[in-house]
């Protein structure tokens, strides 16, 4: 049964010494997800969100947001342009805790509002830009993970070959995956700090800005394209393109396969999502997956040896990215 607001409320109170909480209110969904979380208002004026996990996986995620939350020094986050949750206080409840943050303004984005002559493309290109101009240093004396070329390419292939061991994969998408992964030049890339775990659920915006990142539990030195798989869920090329040169411009890249690796990021969710309908036996999710692994391959190139590591940048049209990102929030919101 999902914590009410109230019991959350108060647990926000002990958590946070001072916060005096004058209203409180639900937030985020209230049957589904992996957390309970409040929206609390104190007295002085505090706006803050209160979170408490409902699984094991949850409350791992939660820690590890913790840290990294930690990591983020007041001097990193004064080379965003965004703001990231400031962590208030923790109190236990049960088995597990309750996590405090300072609200963050803002609006969770839709991908639906990068259409051609918005400013947002450009704005979530810079945004990611700054995130991963970032020094390596903070996030390694954290303890952090860091990820070199080769270990991101052999994690990709690990993921495709469980993938095939459930024979649901389709031939004509193992094929063009293992010829990426094949591809040495595919993987020459500077690794730097990333997020890991970016996507339009993680990101609030005013307008036509970014104000905000949300969910920083895979934070690592790794693979940046890692960051910009999601942007090619964008509804035009055009809105993909601006992202993408604004990404570029901002880091002054020379990494001419980021866009490719991208690609191959983007696909490899289906895949994910697959192997999370496997082994939670939920038949629904493998339909899913199995139905837009099937949509991926009737969007392909005629020839399929034009593969992600030769130009082709073919990945999920829009409506298979929202979707995989509709099935993705009811599993972690």
């Amino acid at each position: 049964m999902a914590r009410s607001h109230l019991t959350l409320a108060a647990l926000a109170t002990a958590a946070v010494a001072d916060l005096d909480v004058t209203r409180a209110s639900r937030h985020g969904s209230e049957t589904g997800g992996d957390f309970d979380s409040a929206l609390v208002v104190g007295r002085a004026g505090e706006h803050c969100i209160v979170r408490v996990p409902r699984s094991q996986r949850a409350e791992a995620q939660q820690s590890a947001d913790l840290v990294a939350l930690r990591a983020l020094s007041a001097g990193v986050r004064g080379r965003l342009s965004f703001d990231v949750p400031l962590y208030r206080g923790q109190a236990p409840i049960g088995r597990t805790r309750g996590i405090v943050y300072d609200v963050v303004p803002g609006e969770h984005l839709s991908l639906s509002r990068l259409t051609d002559g918005s400013d947002l493309p450009t704005a979530l290109g810079r945004a990611v830009a700054a995130i991963h101009s970032l020094p390596t240093s903070f996030v390694t004396d954290a303890g952090l993970t860091s990820h070199t070329p080769f270990e991101a390419m052999r994690s990709s292939a690990a993921l495709v070959d469980r993938a095939a061991s459930t024979r649901l994969l389709p031939a004509a998408l193992l094929e063009r995956w293992e010829a990426a992964i094949q591809d040495s030049v595919l993987w020459q890339f500077q690794p730097t700090v990333v997020n890991g775990s970016l996507d339009a659920g993680s990101v609030l915006v005013l307008g036509d800005t970014v104000s905000g990142v949300l969910g920083w539990h895979d934070l690592q030195v790794g693979d940046p394209a890692r960051d910009l798989a999601w942007l090619l869920g964008a509804p035009t090329p055009r809105a993909v393109d601006d992202a993408f040169e604004a990404y570029n411009t901002a880091r002054g890249t020379s990494d001419h396969q980021l866009r490719h690796r991208a690609t191959l990021y983007r696909e490899l969710d289906l895949a994910k999502w697959l192997l999370h309908g496997t082994a939670t036996k939920n038949t629904s999710v493998v339909d899913d997956a199995v139905e837009m692994m099937t949509k991926l391959v009737d969007s392909l190139p005629g020839d399929r040896r034009a593969g992600i590591g030769s130009g082709s940048t073919a990945a999920l049209d829009v409506d298979g990215v929202e979707d995989l990102l509709e099935a993705t929030e009811r599993r972690h919101v």
